[in-house]
């Protein structure tokens, strides 16, 4: 009987401990359905959490994790229209990546320009479409307005700073550490500053002072309020991320002198309301920006499926250079 790997954890915990590799049954698609043989799958801060148990949303155990990731059609159901073998295409976030192939209904996929690699597709969906969204959901920003953001050397701080210079508009950009000041700047980057006390200052000098009406953040605690400080009146900040696991803490003056908005995103929820019209629509722009060679997050090391512990161990590790990926034979 034909076979694939998978990817399983039966309970929560620390994913280098409770993730192993099994042998399942070659999946079969049903009438609506295609096969997927996958290519490429990375490893994201939210599959770990969803392993350890600390994301909103718990599959049921045992479990194949992996919200991102990109394969092959091998096999069609009978009354799939419009889906071929050998289209390459992004994978719904609910149906568990970190396998060798997977039954998915054919409307729930989106196929890739053949232009695009395999391992720079299986990226797109979340980090860089994220960033669309940041830059285009909750503050009408003209050619030539500013924003600022922090974690701006992550995947997808690397893609605001492209689609942002791609729109026309001005990013600061906060990093924590010095060395990364000059390879954000030759991506696109038009203010790179070192997170201090100092901030709301240095970004004042840097940018003569035009009025900053929209903040984005992954860090949360000290950093986001920092950022906060750094915004017009009436503007907003926007968090997708809180790697620095601390909560926001907003003095009270910049809700009553400053009218800040203060909201949220998170891209899974946006892509289960969207429609495939909607979702089609956003992703030709990032196709569009992939097939000139943007949006190509940094991979820092590729794994296969058999060596999942190390994969996600390496993955857990602070201060990487890129992601870390499986890629499937």
């Amino acid at each position: 009987m034909k076979t694939i790997n998978a990817a399983v954890y039966e309970t929560h915990g620390n994913p280098a401990d409770v993730l192993h590799v099994e042998s399942r049954p070659w999946p079969a698609p049903g009438p609506d359905e295609v096969t997927v043989k996958m290519r490429a799958a990375p490893i994201n801060p939210a599959d770990l959490n969803q392993i350890e148990g600390k994301y909103p949303v718990r599959a049921e155990l045992p479990a194949t994790p992996g919200f991102e990731g990109v394969g092959t059609v091998v096999d069609v159901g009978a009354d799939v229209k419009g889906l071929t073998t050998g289209a390459l295409v992004i994978l719904p976030h609910n149906v568990g990546t970190w396998r060798d192939a997977v039954a998915v209904k054919a409307d729930e996929l989106v196929v890739v320009p053949a232009e695009i690699e395999p391992v720079h597709a299986a990226m797109l969906k979340i980090n860089p479409m994220t960033a669309w969204r940041l830059l285009h959901d909750y503050v009408d920003l003209k050619p030539g307005d500013w924003l600022i953001q922090n974690a701006a050397n992550s995947a997808a701080g690397r893609a605001v700073i492209q689609i942002a210079h791609e729109l026309g508009y001005k990013t600061v950009n906060v990093v924590r550490r010095s060395e990364l000041i000059s390879e954000l700047q030759a991506e696109g980057g038009d203010v790179v500053l070192v997170d201090s006390e100092n901030l709301r200052r240095e970004v004042e000098d840097a940018t003569g002072r035009p009025p900053i009406r929209l903040g984005l953040n992954a860090v949360g605690g000290d950093s986001a309020l920092r950022l906060a400080n750094c915004l017009a009146p009436g503007s907003t900040l926007v968090t997708y991320g809180a790697m620095s696991l601390q909560p926001l803490k907003i003095p009270n003056g910049l809700l009553i002198f400053k009218d800040l908005r203060f909201r949220g995103i998170w891209i899974n929820k946006w892509y289960d309301n969207a429609t495939p019209a909607q979702r089609m629509e956003a992703f030709q722009h990032l196709f569009d920006m992939a097939k000139r060679g943007l949006l190509q997050t940094k991979v820092e090391q590729a794994y296969p499926l058999s060596e999942a512990k190390t994969a996600v161990a390496h993955a857990a590790r602070g201060q990487r250079s890129g992601k870390v990926i499986f890629e499937f034979q």
